[in-house]
């Protein structure tokens, strides 16, 4: 599979647009929620007491990152990543410190992850060749975003720069002069992120698009197909 294959599925029109709704909707919802669940398993209750230890959307929803930017994406037929409202919890309060820390952050992307790979299997078993051109039915097409949606969820939040999932397993990793600049980097949230964004989008889209790609291809190797 190469780049033209990932980007020609990305065209996009108003079916299109509602089901790559419903994908990011449902995916950063268990993604949130995973980060909520495995925070709460650790000890932490934070995310319950504030109402984020649910699978309802709406309490995970970000308009900008969750709707407006992987619309975006998507149109100009990008790599589709995101986010949400990140679910609060004290990493003081999580059994483990740092690894404990590391295993909450872990959990949304790795759930995407998951997601992607079950999807792609039902894909196989259904006789679709999710890493070709183009779809036969709305049940391909939910199944491709799915598992691409996902993938660019799990590549972009694992990029180990603050406040990015990612980041949290390298702070488990780093030195102590390492971890004092992502915590003073950390300060800045979204704000950060939004900047890396717009200055590093065409680095970051090349990134993603190798990572992808690289993933699709041990699952097409794992289900024997291609």
């Amino acid at each position: 599979m190469d780049e033209n294959a990932i980007m020609g599925r990305m065209t996009i029109d108003f079916l299109q647009i509602g089901v790559v709704l419903g994908v990011i909707l449902i995916s950063m919802t268990l993604h949130e929620a995973m980060h909520g669940f495995v925070s709460y398993w650790l000890g932490d209750d934070t995310a319950k007491l504030q109402g984020r230890l649910t699978l309802n959307p709406i309490k995970h929803i970000d308009p900008f990152l969750t709707i407006l930017l992987p619309l975006m994406l998507a149109i100009i037929g990008a790599p589709i990543f995101g986010g949400a409202k990140p679910v609060p919890f004290n990493p003081d309060r999580v059994r483990g410190d740092e690894w404990g820390v590391a295993a909450v952050a872990l959990a949304g992307p790795l759930t995407n992850l998951l997601l992607a790979f079950i999807l792609f299997g039902i894909g196989v078993l259904s006789g679709f060749n999710l890493t070709g051109l183009g779809y036969t039915s709305i049940y391909e097409m939910i199944l491709a975003y799915g598992v691409f949606i996902n993938l660019g969820f799990f590549v972009f939040n694992m990029i180990p720069l603050p406040p990015l999932d990612g980041s949290r397993v390298l702070y488990a990793l780093a030195p102590d002069f390492v971890r004092r600049g992502m915590e003073y980097i950390e300060q800045y949230g979204l704000i950060f992120v939004f900047a890396i964004v717009l200055l590093g989008s065409s680095v970051i889209g090349t990134f993603m698009v190798e990572a992808i790609q690289f993933i699709v291809s041990v699952f097409a190797k794992i289900f024997m197909q291609g």
